[in-house]
């Protein structure tokens, strides 16, 4: 792996550690994921598509304790 050194003011980065911090990651971790994003930018549907599935794995919602109790055509139903 290289090493590669950014000039980025301090209020900056002190507000990148912060919010790395609260992600449990690191700026390092984050810069070389928007690097590698960066790098393959023509595949943006791709990391849009992974970043939406990150968020559904992480996602806390749900049909409830009993699951889903009606059907499409109870919804429809007039």
């Amino acid at each position: 792996m290289t090493n590669l050194t950014l000039a980025v003011d301090e209020a900056t980065l002190r507000r990148a550690r912060i919010r790395a911090v609260n992600d449990g990651t690191s700026v390092n971790a984050v810069m070389r994921k928007y690097l590698s994003e960066y790098a393959d930018g023509d595949n943006q549907w791709k990391v849009a598509r992974d970043r939406f599935l990150e968020l559904a794995e992480s996602s806390t919602a749900s049909s409830g304790p009993g699951g889903r109790t009606w059907t499409r055509d109870e919804l429809y139903e007039r």
